[in-house]
């Protein structure tokens, strides 16, 4: 403990993990509160390792900020300063520019960010101590997971089997120019499936894809002028269009008081595999598709993966490749988080494989806290979508800087929740 007092001045009052459009949007509005904090990760990484060059954004121009105190740097006065042609709607943000753009937030913002990985997350008599990749320990009161989407990445049993170079998750890919030339299968039918399907058409690769819906369901482009009725049961928000996705948009305070089995159904069926509606032209006669099918069974054939279809009917399909891409999605599991030690993770009371968290984002672990695509399955589909980081900046700051009101008391369990929504 002596040697915790000697290092008191360097503990800092919030450490975030993640530089990815949550932590940077965290980071900010801390910085803003004047707060002691430090940030650990590269920015924007996700989206720059772990995207496919020439993509383009799923969300709206509107619903692709980051999230500032005072709303003054958004994707529209980035693009206006850097000349580059921008819409609210209908036309499509390319993955470059909101790449640029988050950078630039961070530069602007979050100049203080660390470029270093932390490799490991303890608690400690002052909190919690961190150990970065170059050795440096860290220390905080408290803690802010700001991972990404990469950490959750999920492969089918069926193709886990193949070896690594048969197989690999679509976020294993960035260029795609290594393709040329070869043959993939691209397993799934949700946006990450078509974007690569049309982007590995274009590089020059031969694709297939292969999915167990009987149709591909784009979403429909935006259209013009709306009626007043289509305002008024179409609702459009950043994630998608309707009352259900307005709902979830507006009232994620509410959404985590829904029960437990309604909040995991919603999160697992609410905005279901539909690419966007700009993709279709791209892979429409061009790359040939295996709908309504299972894969029953994946091995590798002559050095080439080989899968066998069955569909609904029975009858049976093989479809050889180079290479299988599945773009299969994200299960949250708090185990997937290496990050953690194992102490922690016993600690952190989950609803489904997630943590469990209170009305300011708190785990059952006092004073760690859980953002992002980590927090769906108690604030809802919002947390999914870059356009979940204002309400989650907002909400987690103006908690943080508050004075604590529980005078002495030592937080213990779920205790914590209590407190926290009291605050």
């Amino acid at each position: 403990m002596a040697q915790m007092k000697s290092q008191s001045e360097e503990i800092a009052d919030v450490v975030i993990v993640g530089a990815g459009p949550y932590g940077l949007s965290i980071a900010a509005h801390l910085a803003s509160a004047g707060i002691r904090f430090r940030v650990f990760g590269h920015p924007m990484s996700i989206w720059q390792k772990h995207m496919p060059k020439g993509m383009r954004l799923k969300s709206e121009g509107f619903a692709s900020s980051l999230s500032d105190p005072g709303s003054e740097f958004t994707l529209r006065h980035y693009c206006e300063q850097e000349g580059i042609e921008y819409a609210d709607v209908g036309n499509p943000v390319r993955l470059e520019t909101f790449v640029a753009y988050g950078l630039a937030f961070q530069k602007k913002f979050v100049p203080n960010l660390e470029e270093k990985l932390v490799v490991s997350v303890q608690e400690s008599p002052v909190g919690y101590e961190l150990q970065l990749e170059d050795g440096e320990r860290v220390f905080a009161r408290s803690v802010v997971i700001a991972v990404g989407i990469s950490y959750y990445s999920f492969l089918p049993p069926v193709l886990a089997g193949l070896p690594k170079e048969a197989v690999s998750h679509s976020s294993a890919h960035s260029d795609l120019a290594g393709f040329r030339g070869r043959s993939v299968a691209v397993v799934g039918a949700g946006a990450s499936a078509l974007d690569l399907a049309a982007l590995l058409h274009e590089a020059g690769a031969s694709v297939q894809l292969v999915a167990r819906g009987s149709a591909i369901r784009f979403q429909d482009p935006p259209g013009g002028k709306r009626s007043f009725k289509q305002r008024l049961f179409n609702l459009r928000t950043g994630i998608g269009s309707g009352l259900e996705l307005y709902f979830c948009v507006n009232a994620p305070h509410w959404f985590r008081h829904l029960p437990e089995s309604l909040r995991l159904d919603r999160v697992r069926k609410t905005l279901g595999p539909a690419p966007p509606w700009f993709t279709k032209e791209q892979v429409d006669g061009k790359v040939p598709f295996h709908l309504g099918v299972e894969i029953t069974s994946a091995e590798v054939r002559g050095g080439r993966p080989t899968l066998l279809l069955k569909d609904a009917a029975g009858k049976q399909t093989i479809v050889e490749a180079d290479h299988v891409i599945a773009a299969t999605g994200y299960h949250v599991d708090i185990e997937k988080l290496q990050v953690l030690s194992q102490t922690l993770k016993r600690r952190i009371r989950t609803t489904g494989k997630a943590p469990a968290l209170s009305a300011s984002f708190e785990s059952s672990v006092p004073r760690l806290y859980f953002v992002g695509i980590s927090s769906a399955n108690t604030f809802g589909p919002l947390m999914r979508f870059a356009y979940g980081a204002d309400y989650t900046a907002r909400r987690i700051s103006n908690y943080l800087v508050k004075p604590i009101r529980s005078t002495s008391k030592v937080y213990t369990g779920t205790e914590s929740i209590r407190t926290a929504e009291r605050v």
